[in-house]
């Protein structure tokens, strides 16, 4: 295969006219989003040079993905998502005006920042499981993996861009003027939305039932599927000790291996790179089969790579693990996507990319929470050998569950009588 083939194969979901803007659209405003999240961090330790109060920010952040999402995906699956993701995507630039005009006003306090990030956190966790629904339907379903797996490398490609540029706007013209620029970034994606020739038709039609009835029967139907099940237990562990060991990274750097904040970066840049070598890789397979092998020898890459993580005190092996870590960790959450939305039935989609989001995003605040008050006991290299034996443990127990060849039946729980 050459290598016009090759890129052919890759990008191919990008042939797709609705896609290729959905991407397009995505990759500015996700710049911005990044640039922002790294000014908001400066700011609050510009202002407080408090460690908790910068945990208290993640958390308000982050604690919205563990309770929302289980209602908003039964209202994701009743609604038109097309218009939704047009509203989410305008308050997310409200929100991001808003901050701006504070800091640049020079009024801005940390309450400030507490409340506009608990109210992105809320809208965060509407938009991630609305936009993992909704874009499955801009590709046919042989390029649905593909356009997954682009999903992540344009996620990753902007987590290498937008700190680097942060880092250079907050020196020159300061935080505000960074939250500008991700309120004007939405502009890209609105009018990608806009730009969009979407037929909407009502996926199915029936009596709508009690929001909480639904919302049961969102998590009856996800555990009575194995495979769904299994691969949603593989992305709440990933997060808990393949994200959250993340927060440790400081700390690593300075005390483990003598260095600065140069020496953070190099080790962020070097699982930047290998998570976007990982999507790309994955968006070059020509179909989905054979997701549950990729799934189980990148799991035992990730665990073997933080135990190997917590022997080593020198930068380039670090380095060198940490691209194979981001590595395994992009393709297991973009091969465990590609098999859920795969099995899971287009009036459940909502409700199952929902918990999907809460496996993801919401199990993020309690893993580094965990993090914290290990390494706190045992120390750094200790606690990342500990998150390396979790992970080579679950696979010994769980990876033979997502060897399901084809899309299981599920059988549908059963209905109670609506009371009249």
């Amino acid at each position: 295969m050459n290598i016009n083939q090759k890129l052919y194969l890759t990008f191919r979901a990008l042939r797709h006219k609705n896609y290729m803007l959905f991407f397009t659209g995505q990759c500015i405003s996700l710049v911005g989003t990044w640039i922002q999240q790294i000014a908001i961090s400066w700011l609050v330790y510009r202002l407080t040079h408090s460690a908790l109060l910068m945990g208290v920010i993640m958390f308000a952040g982050s604690i919205p993905a563990l309770l929302i999402p289980p209602f908003a995906g039964v209202f994701i699956d009743r609604i038109n998502k097309h218009k939704t993701l047009i509203l989410i995507q305008a308050l997310f630039m409200f929100e991001a005006l808003t901050l701006a005009i504070l800091t640049l006003s020079g009024i801005v306090q940390v309450w400030h920042i507490v409340i506009i990030t608990a109210l992105m956190g809320i809208t965060g966790a509407i938009d991630m499981p609305l936009r993992q629904a909704f874009v499955v339907k801009l590709v046919d379903e042989t390029n649905m993996g593909n356009a997954i797996s682009l999903n992540s490398s344009m996620f990753n490609l902007a987590r290498m861009i937008g700190p680097a540029i942060a880092g250079v706007l907050i020196a020159y013209v300061g935080e505000g003027t960074c939250f500008l620029i991700n309120a004007l970034s939405y502009i890209a994606v609105i009018g990608a939305l806009f730009a969009m020739t979407i037929n909407y038709k009502p996926e199915f039609k029936k009596k709508k039932e009690n929001v909480i009835h639904e919302l049961v029967n969102g998590f009856q139907y996800s555990f009575r599927s194995t495979t769904i099940k299994t691969a949603l237990l593989y992305i709440a562990v990933l997060s808990f000790v393949g994200m959250s060991f993340q927060v440790l990274m400081p700390i690593f750097a300075d005390k483990i291996l003598n260095g600065n904040a140069q020496t953070l970066g190099l080790l962020m840049s070097a699982s930047g790179i290998g998570s976007l070598f990982g999507a790309l890789k994955l968006a070059s397979k020509k179909n989905s089969k054979g997701l549950d092998k990729i799934v189980s020898i990148c799991s035992l890459l990730l665990g073997f790579g933080l135990v190997g993580l917590s022997f080593t005190n020198i930068t380039v092996i670090s380095a060198t693990l940490l691209f194979i870590i981001g590595y395994a960790f992009v393709t297991i959450l973009a091969a465990c996507n590609t098999i859920i939305q795969e099995h899971v039935d287009e009036d459940k989609r909502g409700r199952v990319m929902s918990i999907y989001t809460m496996a993801f995003i919401g199990v993020t605040p309690f893993g580094t929470l965990f993090e914290g008050a290990v390494a706190e006991k045992i120390g750094v290299p200790h606690t990342f050998l500990l998150n390396g034996i979790i992970m080579l443990l679950f696979i010994a127990f769980y990876a033979n569950k997502l060897q399901q060849p084809a899309k299981e039946p599920i059988k549908e729980p059963a209905r109670e009588p609506q009371k009249i």
